[in-house]
């Protein structure tokens, strides 16, 4: 058992163990195709390197493309390699939940409860989370044997090969096009944080700024991964709501401090989303053919979503927020560009304080006004 703090707040290691037990099977497929996928999906990674480079004219600066791994992995591999991440990026919250479980009803209960039952929870939302996922660069990444970083200690592409089968399947778009054109949206990510040195460390602060503010009775989180996971048991009466209204995870913000970082994030993660659904398009007509008829299929299956309880837990995860940050950090960045060309949307990446704010998202001609209007006075 992995334990943090002493006594450990989530055993990490059954976390793992429940979600690849309970992740639904991928597209059945014959480990001919598979392994020619694989190759496939590797190709197009290195293509998609000078494409996006060439679209974005954002060059890495010291960091070489290699320094950070391309990794096409399974859904077991994606759900080991995120617990790494969460389990370094939430360090910080766990000790400062783990030092308060000692006292108080709320501690008493949780320290009854243990890290097993909140380990058997978080691996039920990996697993609802691992079918999903076509492609994720890993900002935070610690290095493990299986699965290998950046040297500095963070950052890898990873693929996640059966999710892409299915979703092309299910699209019945050509696979070779869709492929590249989710190579291309993933590779953005990794020149993002390769081109721009100051981001990667940013953004962790600001995370980290974050937690450091959050202020919950270990009771709450324990009630919060308890409801996402009687929802993906079926032990949740259909339609039932929470006295919190179906809240996300991540929207236990009980300080100005906590709504004016979370702005923040929120601005930040909009224009990075935005900012590849933008260049995969971009890119796109010159090397995906059927780009058009992707875009209209994958956009349209990100609107409905699948079920009553998908749904729910889409709302639960926070990943309605998600969709809205590709929406509206595409137009942005389009508007941007349309403006100021795409060297005048590269002043974005001058430094945190030339990152929009959450209101300027919404008004772009906000953002160039005061960055490149002012510059210019």
């Amino acid at each position: 058992m992995t334990r943090i703090g002493g006594a450990g707040m989530v055993d990490w290691n059954l976390a793992v163990a429940t979600a690849t037990r309970l992740v639904r099977p991928g597209p059945e497929i014959s480990r001919e195709e598979a392994r020619e996928v694989v190759a496939e999906l590797r190709r197009h990674a290195k293509a998609a390197e000078e494409h996006v480079r060439s679209f974005t004219r954002m060059i890495p600066e010291g960091t070489e493309p290699e320094d950070t791994p391309v990794l096409v992995v399974d859904r077991a591999g994606w759900i080991k390699a995120n617990v790494a991440g969460f389990r370094e990026l939430l360090r910080p919250l766990l000790e400062k939940m783990e030092e308060r479980r000692g006292g108080g009803a709320g501690g008493a209960v949780l320290g009854a409860v243990g890290s097993k039952v909140t380990g058997v929870e978080v691996g039920m939302l990996l697993s609802f989370l691992a079918s999903r996922v076509l492609g994720q660069y890993e900002t935070f990444a610690p290095a493990t044997r299986e699965l290998p970083a950046s040297a500095d200690g963070g950052g890898r592409l990873l693929l996640v090969a059966p999710n892409i089968v299915h979703v092309e399947r299910e699209l019945e778009v050509d696979p070779h096009d869709f492929r590249l054109w989710v190579a291309l949206h993933e590779e953005t990510h990794r020149t993002q944080f390769t081109a721009v040195p100051w981001l990667r460390d940013h953004l962790q602060g600001e995370i980290q700024s974050f937690l450091d503010e959050t202020d919950v009775d270990p009771m709450t989180v324990l009630e919060r991964l308890r409801e996402a996971a009687q929802s993906l048991a079926g032990g949740r009466p259909e339609g039932e709501e929470g006295e919190d209204g179906g809240r996300s995870l991540v929207e236990i913000v009980q300080t100005p401090a906590q709504r004016e970082i979370l702005g923040r994030l929120t601005a930040v993660m909009s224009l990075l989303e935005g900012h590849a659904d933008y260049v995969m398009d971009g890119v796109g007509p010159e090397v995906v053919s059927s780009v058009a008829e992707i875009r209209e299929k994958f956009q349209q299956r990100r609107a409905r979503g699948a079920s009553r309880l998908d749904q729910a837990l889409r709302k639960l995860l926070g990943l309605d927020a998600k969709l809205r940050q590709y929406r509206d950090g595409e137009r942005f960045v389009r508007a941007v560009v349309d403006e100021v060309g795409m060297d005048g949307f590269n002043r974005v990446w001058t430094s945190p304080n030339t990152l929009p704010t959450k209101a300027e998202i919404a008004a772009p001609q906000d953002w160039i006004a005061r960055v490149h209007r002012k510059a210019e006075s």
